[in-house]
């Protein structure tokens, strides 16, 4: 397969098909589109009206309205009108699971329906079923009698549809041939779109959702690579991260996923599943797809060299850059955190609460949270103090050498430093800086350098770019170290100068955790140099937010599923369906289960998201009826219609009897 390799050295967007939506073209290289969904009662017209209002102002190009049912399917018509009647124009698109009875209705009134092929006409009971191949034909038959109506009435009104695939609600069909696996969610959609072909309809985009990003970026790939095998085209894609969660994690796993894709050229149009209401996810979508405006990228050739004898990414599951150890850094060691305080005049042991120590004078000891990092970058900033035992110091090469105690603190060199003899080294590590294939950075003999990095056990390389496409590149340089057999463990280096936190959220999660994402880097290093750019120039300008700085650091991690440091929650973002106040309800469940480090606990708003969704977590919290809530424990129904007041309390319970709850402890103590 040879789809990647090009994306891979440059950006250069994926050859998709153009979709017609209500006049919104999508694919075939059209700007990539951002929508969002309401989050109000489909039969509140008044109420969806004014939320998609809100929306489309927030810049959605698109707006997903959900159609549990018939009587909602009809009511379309009525908030399409009132938007129309208000002037606005923007293409609607209903969202349908269960109903081919409200997909069919829906699609003679809205530009664009979204099926689930998992649940529109498939079973999903969790029942562990053998099909044999007649059995399953058999479905496949079935599949197509009640699809093929709502092929026709599209083809009939020129509606598009999305077949949008869910990690965690495939059939049991499909799960008994194939699994809770990337390949699964493919031949799920694959099997609605060779139907829709043998009908001449080709007014389709796909999604390959997933709560976690690694199997949705897997599914996408794969989606690509089969679509191409056996169609000899491909769709438009639409990209989403589901049920992301809230704040800055949902952030952080949102812009992961969605902007691994988005490096390699893939996706067409985003929707960022955030816990909070509609309008706050299109800044999101906003500050991921600017990155890619033609203004943003390198289109033509840049100075990476091109791949000979590549072997393409591993797209079915994680393929790790195998690398030896230097003290705790690479091997079998989850990736490091480098603070980053070269910029701080002076350091002293207040600056550490910000990365996760707390000093204890009265004792003299510190307290070291789950997400400390694990050194500090101080440049020529030395520390005169005590340090926490896991911590060490990373100084330039002067203030190193001269330092009297080596044993907590090492250099940092340039490619040239290093590859100088005249240059003491330390004996146990060296941190070597390496600027991937950029056209400004003075030359050196790369041969040598490679060479002898490859034989000195005591590197560690710091691979950062200065290219606009920082992705490509560094990821070409980790191909060239494979290539060289060059097993040296590597700091992904991530500097930000956006204008504000928020983008530069969005910068270090896609530039730092798409390269984790697939297997390269052991550790990370984020620098806010616009802060940095305006207290140098005497500006009133903002002081870098190290504990910011840091929890993002951690986020990336535990996004990428490489380092875990904190509970994960996976919740929905909120939708019509939804039986309870789910941003309240999360921030209640966050409040207590916090402190299970490594436990992931999904909070569903309706049976649609629950418990098919929550496919990736431990235990479930999911809305059943008014007021009344279904507890799970991974895909097992435990407590049914559990009254809302008491639910919280009984998660703690159900917590408890599986021993997954641990009283909050005071942090640990050294």
């Amino acid at each position: 397969m040879e789809l990647f390799a090009e994306s891979l050295t440059q950006y250069k967007r994926l050859k998709t098909l153009e979709v017609n939506v209500g006049g919104l073209l999508i694919g075939n290289y059209h700007p990539i589109r951002i929508q969002t969904m309401t989050t109000t009662d489909t039969m509140d017209t008044i109420g969806t009206v004014e939320q998609s209002i809100r929306c489309i102002e927030a810049g959605a190009e698109l707006v997903r309205i959900t159609a549990p049912s018939k009587k909602e399917a009809e009511n379309l018509l009525n908030i399409k009108n009132e938007l129309r009647k208000r002037g606005y124009n923007t293409p609607l698109v209903a969202d349908i699971h269960f109903t081919p009875n409200a997909a069919e209705i829906a699609a003679r009134i809205v530009e664009k329906v979204r099926v689930n092929p998992g649940n529109y006409v498939d079973k999903k009971k969790f029942e562990l079923i053998e099909y044999t191949d007649t059995d399953y034909q058999e479905e496949i038959e079935r599949i197509r009698t009640r699809f093929t109506p709502l092929i026709k009435i599209c083809k009939e009104y020129g509606t598009a549809m999305r077949i949008g695939t869910n990690h965690g609600s495939l059939s049991d069909r499909i799960m008994s041939r194939y699994g809770d696996t990337p390949i699964g969610m493919v031949e799920s959609a694959m099997e609605f779109l060779r139907i829709a072909e043998s009908e001449n309809y080709y007014n389709i985009v796909l999604s390959m959702k997933s709560s976690n990003p690694q199997v949705m970026v897997q599914a996408y790939r794969l989606l690509i690579e089969n679509m191409q095998s056996e169609l000899g085209h491909c769709y438009p894609l639409h990209l989403g991260v589901t049920e992301a969660g809230d704040g800055e994690d949902g952030r952080i796993k949102s812009a992961i996923g969605i902007g691994t894709l988005l490096e390699d050229g893939i996706g067409d149009t985003i929707r960022v599943s955030l816990t909070e209401d509609s309008e706050f996810e299109l800044p999101v979508c906003k500050n991921i797809v600017k990155r890619y405006e033609p203004s943003k990228v390198n289109l033509q050739k840049n100075n990476v060299p091109p791949i000979k004898n590549f072997s393409p990414l591993n797209i079915t599951g994680r393929n790790t850059r195998k690398t030896f150890s230097v003290q705790n850094i690479g091997g079998k060691n989850v990736p490091v955190v480098i603070a980053d305080f070269h910029k701080k005049e002076g350091i002293n042991r207040e600056d550490l609460k910000d990365i996760g120590y707390r000093y204890n004078s009265s004792t003299d000891k510190w307290n070291i949270s789950d997400m400390a990092a694990d050194y500090i970058f101080c440049g020529d900033n030395a520390v005169d103090f005590a340090l926490p035992g896991t911590l060490q110091l990373i100084y330039n090469y002067e203030l190193w050498k001269s330092s009297v105690d080596k044993t907590k603190c090492f250099p940092i060199l340039s490619e040239q430093q290093y590859a100088d003899d005249s240059f003491d080294k330390s004996t146990s590590l060296n941190f070597v800086t390496l600027d991937c294939y950029s056209k400004n950075y003075p030359p050196f003999d790369k041969e040598k350098f490679f060479e002898k990095i490859k034989n000195d056990n005591a590197v560690v390389l710091c691979l950062s770019s200065e290219n606009t496409n920082a992705v490509q590149s560094v990821r070409r340089m980790f191909i060239e170290l494979n290539e060289r057999e060059i097993k040296n463990p590597a700091i992904i280096i991530c500097d930000s100068e956006k204008e504000t936190m928020d983008e530069s959220l969005i910068h270090f999660a896609i530039e730092a955790g798409s390269l984790l994402i697939d297997g390269f880097g052991n550790g990370i290093c984020l620098g806010d140099h616009n802060a940095d750019k305006n207290l140098s120039a005497g500006r009133q300008g903002k002081i870098p937010d190290y504990k910011l700085m840091n929890s993002i650091a951690f986020g990336i991690l535990q996004a990428s599923r490489t380092r875990i440091s904190k509970t994960e929650f996976i919740s929905c973002p909120s939708c019509g369906r939804t039986l309870f106040d789910l941003q309240e309800t999360t921030a209640k469940v966050r409040a207590v289960t916090h402190h299970l480090k490594g436990l992931k606990i999904a909070i569903m708003g309706c049976i649609v998201n629950g418990p098919g969704e929550m496919a990736d977590a431990d235990f479930g919290y999911v809305g059943s009826g008014p007021g009344k809530i279904t507890l799970y424990k991974g895909k097992e129904v435990i407590k049914r219609n559990v009254p809302e007041a008491i639910a919280v309390e009984e998660l703690i319970n159900l917590l408890k009897e599986n021993n997954a709850w641990v009283e909050p402890a005071v942090a640990m103590t050294v």
